[in-house]
């Protein structure tokens, strides 16, 4: 799934998301109100919860409840007699569509940017608001120099004038805060907080803050419910460098036994008391870790205004988090194993049946949704998808952020592609796949291009690099064939997946824009080049892959890395141009689809099982 950071130029489909907007004038008109009578003329409303979370819970749809946009990523400024949105550009279709354009200006977050808007709309000495615990630190630094430019006063707002005129706004989650056993996790909640205990006191601090879902399911070995997609407790945490974790939690969401399963060294507090837990490390004047580029701006204003010394540094939890020990990694490919017998089956299904059911236009994206998840719902550790599955099909699938609503549902047709992107939480690993296939005789530029994104596939799976390499010294091998035509994708061609937690994990990624994080022996990334004509067709090929250590050999002087493909499910050969694949290209497909095979045929029977002999044949050419 390509990573809603990941930046396309590809425009969603007006009714992408599940969920309808609901803004309206009224909205507006009640968050005027709200502002006026707190003497604020402005006030910027991101799409963000408190933990910066790419799935938020209901309560925190702040942006779709004035705007009416449902899109992952935006952001709102409202001033008395203007409002504009603020979205990239998967979504400038979308928000044109969603919002009342008589309130509200789309604007494009690069092209137009809030800064340039303030400029042009602030006038001397009004007061734009913000919500502390919406922002990160470096966000409101952008901010604060924006409107600093275009000569107004920004205003931290000890509460969120939205939520005040938001009368029915629905409650904070509650969803059952279970443990995560060891026999998944792989190692102990107390053996990972002495790690990043150590790690901590190296930094010369006391303690460091927490306020990533992500990383404190991590450390304490606990899952939880309360976003959709992501096995994630809302909460925050401060560890010492003793060791001792802080776990600021609602008491109501712990299952029966977890205090004990977390032992001694964890002290349960409610979320209330944070802000007194901040001030008191003030007034010892510690040193303590927090990081900018996560943590919201509340908690660097409560520390600094009780005299703590704060240092800037990233969570410490992320770095161990994305290095899977050999518990999660074997878990992972135990997942991926039935996964992909479960993907396989919904193929051979689809192949089966498309061809009359197309024929008489009674196949549909979210009829293929609903099956595939039958499939994988018969799994006993299966808990939940990863994300909202991408159904894409024929010009839908040029969308690569697309999702499939009752009011956008597309039928099949003869001659199309279909791209179908989708993942499954199970208790012992995150999944994430692409498959495209042709349903008919697929055209000769489609069978170009596929083969084209799948050299890219192969050349990135077959990478050898040194140890320090970063995804973006990586990325190009993965678009080199498609440059070679003339063709690129808009999105990165790979991105981190946790191990029963986030599909999209840091700090890990594969992209143009890669980030300096080198990759290390367990972090799980995608593999996932594409191509998209618009109006036309997509194409996308997905597998996982883990970084594995490789032998050094005779005359190499570095120790090398390499790619260790999780993902096992059979890619469409139909689809494939065999003159336009290497030897060796054509001997890694003929590989990886033994592999297939032999792994995946034990777990299927009738014709599932004769399907997947056929189509894991090797390359005719």
């Amino acid at each position: 799934m390509p990573s809603s950071s990941m930046t396309s130029s590809a425009e969603v489909s007006p009714a992408q998301e599940s969920k309808a907007g609901t803004g309206d004038g009224d909205h507006l008109a009640a968050l005027r109100a709200e502002l006026d009578r707190r003497n604020l003329q402005g006030f910027v409303v991101p799409r963000a919860d408190e933990h910066q979370g790419e799935y938020v819970p209901a309560r925190a749809e702040r942006l779709a409840w004035l705007t009416g946009f449902t899109g992952s990523a935006g952001s709102a400024a409202v001033l008395p007699d203007k409002a504009a949105v603020f979205v990239d550009g998967r979504y400038t279709v979308q928000v044109r569509e969603q919002i009342d354009l008589t309130q509200f200006a789309p604007r494009h977050v690069t092209e137009e940017p809030l800064s340039d808007w303030l400029k042009e709309n602030l006038t001397d000495g009004q007061r734009v608001g913000f919500d502390p615990w919406l922002h990160t630190d470096s966000q409101v630094l952008q901010l604060r120099n924006a409107v600093s430019a275009a000569k107004g006063e920004l205003v931290a707002c000890e509460t969120n004038p939205l939520d005040s005129a938001w009368q029915d706004q629905p409650e904070a989650p509650l969803a059952e805060i279970v443990p995560h056993q060891i026999d998944f996790a792989g190692q102990a909640s107390f053996e990972k907080r002495a790690e990043i205990a150590a790690k901590i006191k190296q930094a010369g601090c006391a303690a460091a803050v927490s306020t990533l879902p992500d990383s404190i399911a991590w450390l304490l070995n606990v899952r939880g419910g309360d976003v959709p997609c992501t096995p994630l407790p809302l909460s925050f945490l401060i560890l010492a460098n003793d060791g001792v974790a802080t776990w600021f939690v609602d008491d109501r969401k712990l299952s029966d036994g977890l205090r004990e399963e977390l032992g001694n060294g964890v002290d349960l507090r409610a979320p209330a008391e944070l802000a007194d837990a901040l001030e008191e490390l003030g007034r010892r004047k510690s040193s303590v870790m927090a990081d900018p580029a996560s943590a919201p701006k509340w908690v660097f204003e409560r520390l600094e205004g009780a005299g703590a010394e704060i240092v800037k540094a990233s969570d410490p939890c992320q770095l161990p988090k994305a290095q899977k020990n050999t518990i999660e990694l074997q878990g992972t490919r135990n997942a991926h194993l039935r996964d992909g017998a479960a993907l396989t089956r919904f193929l051979s299904w689809l192949d089966r049946e498309a061809p009359a059911q197309v024929a008489a236009g009674n196949l549909s994206e979210l009829d293929l949704v609903e099956k595939l998840l039958s499939f994988r719902k018969g799994d006993s550790l299966f808990r939940d998808s990863s994300f909202e599955t991408i159904s894409a099909s024929g010009p839908n699938g040029a969308l690569c952020h697309y999702r499939v609503t009752p009011d956008n549902d597309r039928r099949l047709g003869t001659g199309e592609l279909y791209l179908v992107d989708s993942g499954a939480q199970y208790l012992d690993g995150t999944t994430d796949v692409t498959r495209t296939v042709a349903i008919g005789e697929p055209s000769a530029e489609m069978r170009d291009r596929y083969t084209r994104v799948l050299k890219g596939h192969i050349a990135l799976a077959l990478a050898r690099f040194p140890k320090g390499t970063n995804g973006g010294q990586l990325d190009s091998l993965a678009r080199y064939p498609l440059w070679q035509a003339g063709l690129d994708y808009d999105h990165g061609t790979g991105h981190g997946v946790g191990s029963y937690l986030s599909v999209h994990e840091g700090p890990q990624r594969i992209a143009k824009a890669g980030s300096n994080v080198a990759l290390l022996p367990g972090m799980i990334l995608s593999n996932e080049p594409g191509y998209y004509k618009a109006g036309g067709y997509g194409i996308r090929i997905e597998n996982l892959v883990a970084v594995i250590e490789q032998e050094q050999q005779p005359g190499e002087d570095r120790a090398m890395l390499a790619f260790e493909t999780l993902t096992l499910a059979p890619i469409d050969t139909t689809l494939v141009e065999p003159a336009l694949l290497t030897d060796g290209e054509v001997a890694w497909l003929d590989s990886y689809h033994a592999r297939v095979r032999a792994s995946l045929i034990e777990n299927l029977e009738g014709d599932d099982a004769t399907w997947l002999e056929k189509v894991t044949q090797p390359l005719a050419r």
